[in-house]
């Protein structure tokens, strides 16, 4: 009777559990067929989008966050969690894709494909988006203060960034690809470098702005921008959407020698155990309605052409957030690089902050 009395206390515990968030569900346990596992960057979505699909599939989504691609292959890697969707960038969909991590896309299954921006498409990481699909674009590009700077600066040249007159005004992004590479195009080089010798150099041109730096964080820029507590910030799109919103006086340039375009595409983990509701979810996110509503939340670009029309008309001619076809001709997509290059650029740019603080 005591044995009868302890499970069936642990039924109702258990019970209680799964009632108060369904966080503590195990895809594996819970029924497959009607579980949608997501891993995606914080911040990354409408929750109310989530909420619809759940209301209009009968599917419960469990979602969860990474804060790099590098933490979300770790993740993959280790097979702990039956990921359906997972969202990395360029680079790290070919880095998957050629160790074995993800599906083929039945692209048949996405009947919403058609509504995707055709130049945002078919692009050299993934040529056939046999693997992802577009979920985000943007640049990475300069926040500046028209107030705090004198005139004549407008940061289209990357080459600004090393005037004396921003000692301690600048926040930059943390990421060493980013850096490094802003180092390398402001010298006439490719993002994409690999030769030992120019990145390093790269690195020691990064030190020479180390007198303008004020802080290298990703969280607080938007705060001290927008309190107009730094002068300049190198920041992705999205990320310069939200400063401008709060005050009028920034504005957002990408340099005109070019810089990084970047794109965050939803793709099929094989370890997978909902591949038709992960269909369900894209063709879901690339309804011109949904991918509308989740671009105005979130501040970055949509692929979804039919989508831009429903932004307000200040958002969909921001040159800045949507640029011209000639300014997008010289932006640069990240390449998948050897591991020995990337332990290089992280070596170097861990350096430089080290430098950079004494």
């Amino acid at each position: 009777m005591k044995k009868l009395l302890v499970g069936a206390i642990s039924i109702i515990i258990i019970c209680i559990l799964m009632l108060e968030s369904r966080t503590y569900i195990n895809p594996s346990q819970a029924g497959a067929e009607n579980t949608l596992t997501i891993f995606n960057w914080g911040e990354y979505i409408d929750p109310e989008l989530i909420e619809k699909f759940e209301e209009e599939t009968g599917i419960s989504v469990i979602y969860e966050t990474f804060d790099s691609n590098e933490a979300l292959l770790t993740k993959l890697q280790s097979g702990s969690t039956s990921y359906d969707i997972v969202v990395p960038s360029d680079y790290m969909i070919k880095k998957m894709k050629d160790m074995d991590l993800l599906k083929k896309i039945d692209k048949s299954k996405i009947e919403n494909f058609s509504n995707l921006n055709p130049d945002l498409i078919y692009l050299s990481f993934d040529p056939n988006n046999d693997y992802s699909i577009p979920y985000f674009w943007g640049t990475l590009g300069i926040v500046y203060n028209t107030k705090l700077v004198d005139e004549d600066m407008t940061f289209k040249d990357w080459n600004e960034l090393w005037d004396d007159r921003l000692k301690n005004e600048i926040l930059l992004v943390d990421g060493a690809r980013e850096m490094l590479g802003i180092a390398l195009q402001s010298d006439g080089y490719s993002v994409n470098e690999t030769d030992e010798v120019r990145l390093k150099l790269a690195e020691k041109k990064l030190e020479l702005m180390g007198k303008n730096v004020k802080a290298i964080n990703n969280d607080e820029k938007t705060m001290l921008m927008s309190n107009n507590e730094a002068k300049v910030a190198v920041t992705f799109s999205g990320n310069a959407a939200a400063m401008l919103a709060e005050n009028e006086d920034l504005v957002y340039s990408v340099p005109k020698a070019g810089s990084n375009i970047w794109f965050d595409n939803m793709a099929i983990p094989k370890v997978s155990k909902n591949t038709e509701a992960a269909y369900k979810f894209i063709n879901f996110m690339l309804s011109v309605e949904n991918a509308a509503k989740n671009a105005e939340f979130i501040g970055y670009s949509t692929p979804v052409l039919g989508a831009l029309e429903l932004l307000p008309e200040e958002v969909r001619n921001d040159e800045q957030l949507y640029p011209k076809e000639e300014t997008l001709k010289k932006l640069e997509v990240y390449e998948s690089q050897a591991q020995k290059i990337v332990q290089l650029q992280n070596d170097l740019f861990l350096e430089f902050k080290i430098n950079i603080s004494r």
